[in-house]
């Protein structure tokens, strides 16, 4: 019986991706999208020292700001962890679904290049008021196609706060190049063989 690797001709194929990050290496397992494409799969989830660094990158970069705001779930320990660095304290969960708890909600629609489908984002009320006429930065772990990145942009306009930057430990194919992101390392994506495509 032939491997998945014998069985798509990928004998050859890299199968990690050493990154550095703030002086922190780490092999990203590298996953495939298509027959052509593959992304380096980054999870900071159960890491604290890269948590750790990445958030102290970020927060040296950082504008000034009132209140962050990230999506679930993979943002949420580096928005956890830059609001402990920077002694916020706070920070705003956009939810991928409403909870009983949550009052007069209001959601947005996002298609990620790391889910199969479309997903919503929601927050209520409370989140509404604490951003509303603050200044708002949005963090995520990796930014890419930018689809998560424009869904919290419309929830922080929605609600009345000022977007002052938008900001992740990656940045991941046409994020690269955008001017508006301030981020801590590129992350290539991977043709069928697994190298970087430049």
């Amino acid at each position: 019986m032939l491997s998945f690797y014998e069985r798509y001709g990928l004998l050859n194929m890299k199968e990690f991706y050493t990154i550095d990050v703030a002086g922190i290496k780490r092999d990203l397992p590298l996953c495939r999208l298509t027959d052509e494409l593959y992304i380096g799969a980054f999870v900071i989830f159960g890491d604290v020292e890269l948590t750790e660094v990445s958030a102290k990158a970020l927060l040296e970069k950082a504008p000034d700001f009132d209140i962050m705001v990230t999506a679930e779930s993979k943002g949420i320990p580096l928005a956890h962890e830059m609001a402990r660095q920077s002694g916020k304290n706070t920070y705003i969960l956009a939810r991928k679904a409403p909870k009983l708890y949550m009052k007069n909600v209001i959601k947005t629609e996002v298609k990620s290049i790391t889910t199969s489908k479309v997903q919503t984002l929601y927050i209520d009320q409370s989140d509404v008021d604490k951003m509303n006429g603050k200044r708002v930065l949005i963090v995520d772990d990796v930014i890419s196609t930018g689809e998560s990145l424009h869904a919290l942009e419309a929830l922080v306009e929605r609600s009345g706060g000022t977007i002052v930057g938008r900001m992740a430990i990656l940045a991941e194919g046409d994020a690269i190049g955008r001017p508006d992101i301030t981020y801590v390392q590129k992350l290539p994506l991977f043709d069928k063989n697994g190298d970087p495509i430049q």
